[in-house]
């Protein structure tokens, strides 16, 4: 079929006399963008320097990445993280600051950046958690939440098989008091999970489209709890092999609406021993598992030799707490929180690590600007591009994240050396990440120079 064109386009060239250069030449293609969002994963890849989890498919995407190695997020929960990069705003010009808000009831004519590029000519599909899921049963209610149809043409979730639901083995962490907190080794294989489902959807959309140009959403499930998947991959991390962290002597104790509030402060407070070795044990297992579905679609890619047209970017949401200060969550403006992996892959792009401060919000001007396209004024970020062509090239000079506690909220500012974070009710935090990375230490009185200089930049963030 294709050479009975050729030979008929030919033709038809010598026909009208047309220099067959000149009409020859091809339309610029439309370059694909699979977006692979992962929900509550942390740094906890082999790739970030993390020995003990095996995650082989995440650390092959990174080795022909761009892997960023301090990328910010501006919110650390799901729908306000993911409702800020989505659109390039910052939570506060979204106005989502929690997982009950949807984006359209705040900005019903937002361009997002998968509408941006379905807009373009694209078909835009979405598999999996890419805005927040909410709606429960409600189908018209759960498509609002998908952003159906402005963001995409379809948008799919799924829900674990019966086998998918059964436990081998497992138990809940904290007696019932927290309905989330529990792991599960579950029977069945990858599919009758819904990570699994998501790859195999995601897979046949690919196959599907063929030559037609594609943004596709590949929004997985895990690590996010409950803590269920198939059984093989509790069994990489045998029981009691992983190492806890402690905290060191002298740690600053957090002011109260920093970490420990609430049933969940409570509920971690009382763990053992046992309870954080099953829920890191876990967590590590989930990780794998998700690792193992990444690694399905990339082979995809390489079966249909599609890495030299698509622009590939991996991303966790939002850092994740696994100990650090007795907690096990997220929801903190800590550097475990705010904090997440990120790596783009694109055509023409050499791997390499950027170490520069970057930040969610630049996601939507630099897949734009790869894709040739010209975003909505006013986006919050800048585009990534200089570092994608220069990994060493300097990041931004401060990246901004906030949380809001019901009616009060902290703000803070990450800057090469420093995070400062200030609270509504007057509490202020200082970490010197030249000595003290893992921010044990509050030094905000000791350096009231410092402390006054970035608490001035913190109004540029609401801006």
């Amino acid at each position: 079929m294709k050479r009975a064109f050729r030979r008929l386009l030919l033709a038809l060239i010598c026909v009208l006399g047309v220099s067959p250069l000149v009409a020859a030449s091809p339309l610029p293609k439309k370059l694909n963008v699979l977006l692979i969002a992962v929900d509550d994963l942390r740094d906890t890849l082999g790739c970030y320097g993390n020995a003990a989890v095996k995650t082989p498919n995440i650390d092959r995407l990174a080795a022909r990445s761009v892997r960023f190695d301090r990328a910010y997020v501006q919110y650390t929960v799901c729908n306000p993280s993911r409702s800020s990069f989505l659109t390039g705003l910052r939570p506060d010009a979204t106005g989502v600051t929690d997982n009950r808000t949807l984006l359209r009831d705040r900005l019903p004519d937002v361009v997002t950046l998968p509408q941006l590029l379905k807009e373009d000519g694209r078909h835009a599909a979405a598999f999996g958690k890419i805005f927040h899921l909410g709606g429960g049963r409600d189908a018209a209610l759960r498509s609002r939440w998908m952003d159906l149809p402005k963001s995409w043409h379809s948008a799919q979730s799924f829900e674990a098989t019966a086998l998918g639901r059964t436990p081998i083995a497992g138990r809940d962490l904290t007696g019932g008091k927290l309905s989330w907190c529990k792991w599960g080794a579950m029977d069945g294989g990858d599919d009758d999970q819904p990570d699994g489902q998501i790859a195999r959807a995601v897979i046949a959309q690919i196959e599907a489209l063929g030559d037609k140009p594609w943004v596709i959403g590949a929004g997985f499930m895990k690590p996010h709890d409950p803590f269920v998947a198939p059984k093989s991959y509790f069994d990489l991390y045998p029981d009691g092999s992983l190492v806890l962290p402690r905290a060191p002597d002298g740690q600053t104790p957090a002011p109260p609406l920093a970490v420990g509030f609430g049933e969940l402060g409570t509920a971690f407070a009382k763990f053992t021993d046992r309870e954080r070795q099953e829920f890191l044990r876990a967590y590590y297992a989930c990780t794998s598992y998700m690792d193992a579905q990444v690694g399905r679609v990339l082979a995809t890619l390489d079966r249909l030799q599609l890495w030299e047209n698509t622009v590939v970017i991996f991303l966790g949401d939002h850092g994740y707490h696994l100990g650090e200060r007795d907690w096990w969550n997220k929801n903190t403006l800590f550097e475990r929180s705010c904090r997440a992996p990120l790596m783009i892959a694109a055509p023409g792009i050499k791997p390499g690590v950027a170490r520069g401060l970057v930040e969610f919000v630049d996601l939507y001007p630099t897949v734009a600007e790869l894709c040739g396209l010209t975003p909505p004024p006013k986006l919050a970020g800048q585009s990534l591009r200089p570092l994608l062509r220069d990994p060493a090239s300097p990041g931004k000079l401060a990246a901004f994240t906030l949380v809001t506690r019901g009616s009060s909220r902290g703000d803070s500012i990450r800057t090469d050396r420093w995070r400062f974070t200030r609270w509504s009710d007057g509490a202020v935090e200082l970490y010197d990440h030249s000595s003290d990375p893992e921010e044990t230490k509050n030094v905000a009185a000791a350096h009231p120079n410092v402390t006054r200089d970035l608490e001035r930049q913190l109004p540029a963030a609401r801006r």
